[in-house]
């Protein structure tokens, strides 16, 4: 592990917990980072700004008002910007866009990758509020820690310890490297479902929640790409820094995706499209005490077009089975001339649709057969472009 000439910012909020950010802050020095330490009026109260001077050999800034543009630049050389410990305050601040002293003042302005580490109490950290200001600042991109459980500070037992420092520095060596591996690469995600209409009220599609693919959307993005996203009807906010489309039909989506694969150099098609449509009709189809026979045709089979057209770009599909699962992951892969394709198995508990995990097979154009475990479908996604840029470098070599 090695953070030579990387330079991290680290926010020292005010909890109990900021007594092991001294330790933080040596080890990442000890790393080769050079680390800059900023503090609340709250976090003075429990450690003194002598102490970071101490072991970082650096001025500790903790007011707006100490240096004009202060909160400039401190950021524009900053490779990571890491709040550790966070309290249920700066995650609320952070989530409202309060900007009223340095700290929160900062990460409002913040253009780098941003990484938070809650420590409190558990009550407070799973009250509903806290919750919904972490899926706010998730959904803009940014990347939160779980805090350990166990006995806190307060003497209750819950969720809220600040994590083992091996597990937080592990978590910023991953997200300096990542930052930049996927600079240049412009991607293409689809995600979701597709609706076929019967009538102007019912309609066929699928269970796909779309959160596999926005989760592979937001990766990519965090990792330094440029991202487009192609989405059927789902629940689900656009994520932070993307392009989202919005279609319904399969035909919509076809229409969308082949432009944006010209433009694109990885093709990323999580979406779960119907295969089939029907004639729709003009009104509400009435009960009348008889059967109905509805004529299914195929629709256009947007990967196997992409496939024809991919040249060099990395393509990669998605397959839910329920059945011979290794064994129809392949046949999709030749079929559809594919780099890599993710296969489900939708008999699997956790895994799928409508779900925050997944447990997927992942099978390249090699013969390369990779089985992960259940695991966050934002994990799933870090591994799946990991294997990715695997194919990207192997095609380069």
């Amino acid at each position: 592990m090695n953070l030579k000439g990387k330079k991290i910012l680290l926010g020292i909020t005010g909890s109990i917990a900021s007594y092991k950010s001294v330790e933080l802050t040596r080890r990442l020095i000890d790393l080769g980072a050079e680390v800059t330490i900023v503090m609340t009026k709250a976090a003075q109260s429990f450690i003194t700004p002598l102490t970071f001077e101490t072991v970082s050999g650096k001025r500790v800034f903790t007011d707006i008002n100490q240096e004009p543009l202060s909160h400039i630049a401190l950021l524009e050389s900053a490779d990571l910007f890491m709040i550790a410990p966070a309290t249920a305050n700066i995650i609320g601040k952070m989530a409202s866009g309060v900007a009223d002293d340095l700290m929160s003042t900062l990460l409002v302005a913040s253009p780098v990758p941003v990484l938070i580490v809650p420590a409190m109490n558990s009550n407070m950290y799973e009250n509903p509020v806290v919750q919904r200001n972490r899926d706010i600042l998730e959904e803009r991109g940014i990347e939160i820690m779980e805090p350990e459980t166990g006995k806190l500070a307060c003497g209750y037992e819950g969720t809220g310890r600040f994590p083992d420092l091996k597990i937080i520095i592990d978590k910023v060596t991953e997200m300096i490297q990542k930052g930049e591996d996927l600079k240049g690469e412009n991607i293409l995600v689809t995600a979701g479902p597709t609706r076929e209409p019967l009538d102007p009220l019912r309609f066929f599609s699928n269970r796909s929640s779309g959160k596999m693919g926005y989760s592979l959307a937001k990766v990519a993005r965090r990792r330094g790409a440029e991202v487009t996203l192609i989405s059927g009807p789902t629940a689900l906010k656009i994520p932070f820094g993307i392009n989202r489309i919005d279609v319904e039909r399969a035909e919509e989506m076809m229409k969308e995706c082949l432009p944006a694969f010209e433009k694109s150099t990885i093709g990323i098609m999580s979406a779960a499209v119907s295969d089939w449509s029907t004639d729709m009709s003009p009104h509400k189809i009435k009960k009348d005490g008889k059967e109905r026979v509805l004529r299914l045709r195929e629709n256009p089979d947007i990967l196997q077009e992409m496939g024809r057209r991919k040249g060099d770009r990395i393509l990669v599909g998605f397959a839910a089975e329920t059945e011979n699962v290794i064994e129809n992951g392949k046949k999709k892969l030749i079929e559809k001339n594919l780099d890599m394709v993710v296969v489900n198995d939708l008999r699997e508990e956790g895994a799928g649709f409508e779900v925050d995990t997944n447990k997927v097979t992942v099978i390249d154009r090699k013969g390369n057969i990779t089985e992960f475990p259940l695991i966050s479908k934002i994990e799933v996604a870090n591994r799946i472009i990991d294997k990715v840029l695997e194919l990207k470098r192997m095609a380069s070599s």
